[in-house]
């Protein structure tokens, strides 16, 4: 270790993306003291626009995150560390975080906006357009599709759930791509919403937005394509502490309650760690709410050995 940081703060914010920032925001507005540490890798750098969210539809994802930073730092209790937290330990009244200049931070409450890493199906050319004509999300990029064709990459039966919502945003064709096969009930679903199936294997996605080339020679394009990528939390953080998550067929998050509080007393969540599904909005909202839930544990927990009892 390098040193120690020898500020005690009211809270340690894991993670300066959208659900981070909306925390912190929350906590340095009751003039609470706070370390944001953020490594600058939000889920959506690849995307062009973000959608959705109300007041910012259209505006690249990274100017979002900039002016929300920008507002959040004219705040005097704040300060920003650039870096990834390495370490968290539980200590007498709080915790501590050694980050990766292995320098000790020392906070009484701490919450986790660490975001997750999305797995992608290993198939040529998908990686590549990821976020321009891949997606995960059809409220997020499916408008601007403009009604073309669209595919549904399948991962497993979970696809099921894309191919049947898509259809609102364009003629939707399912690529089984041998993943699994839709029995009598699921394909009188999809033919009752107009999806097209398509059971040849992919060989890889080339052009531009995406044409998708099959084992037997055919190319088929689309506007946009969708899959269901796996993803994992971004972060030990949450197993080297002990807080509980849940297994998802889509992949591991961290459980949280109604108030975004994990299972270890004093250790809040939120963002798309903390949920099986996310978007910029729903990002922000379960931050504010963790943010101000985080505060009402210092205003009703003041008893830090009775904090440490629960």
């Amino acid at each position: 270790m390098n040193g120690n940081d020898r500020t005690t703060y009211d809270a340690i914010v894991i993670g300066g993306s959208y659900a981070g920032i909306a925390a912190a925001l929350q906590l340095v507005r009751a003039r609470r003291r706070v370390l944001v540490i953020d490594e600058g890798v939000r889920r959506n750098r690849f995307a062009a626009h973000s959608h959705g969210f109300l007041g910012q539809d259209g505006r690249p994802p990274g100017d979002i995150a900039a002016e929300a930073r920008g507002q959040l730092m004219r705040y005097p209790t704040v300060t920003w560390k650039t870096g990834r937290a390495e370490d968290a330990a539980r200590t007498t009244g709080g915790f501590q975080i050694i980050d990766s200049d292995g320098i000790g931070h020392r906070a009484r409450r701490l919450l986790l906006a660490v975001g997750v890493v999305d797995e992608l199906p290993a198939i040529p050319g998908l990686q590549d357009r990821w976020g321009r004509s891949v997606f995960h999300c059809p409220y997020c990029h499916g408008y601007e599709l403009m009604q073309g064709r669209i595919g549904v990459i399948a991962v497993s039966g979970q696809s099921m759930h894309h191919a049947l919502m898509l259809p609102d945003w364009g003629p939707t064709t399912l690529l089984l791509n041998g993943t699994f096969e839709p029995d009598a009930d699921q394909s009188a679903h999809l033919a009752r919403r107009g999806v097209a199936v398509e059971t040849g294997s992919i060989t890889g996605i080339a052009g531009d937005p995406a044409e998708v080339r099959l084992t037997d020679g055919r190319v088929l394009p689309f506007a946009g394509l969708f899959v269901l990528p796996r993803s994992r939390i971004g972060s030990p953080l949450a197993a080297q502490l002990g807080c509980a998550t849940e297994d998802g067929p889509l992949g591991t998050h961290i459980r949280v309650d109604a108030m975004q509080e994990t299972s270890v007393p004093g250790v809040f969540a939120c963002g798309d760690a903390a949920r099986a599904a996310g978007s910029v909005a729903l990002a922000v909202g379960a931050g504010t709410m963790a943010g101000t839930a985080l505060h009402r544990s210092l205003l009703f927990c003041e008893d830090e050995a009775l904090f440490a009892r629960r």
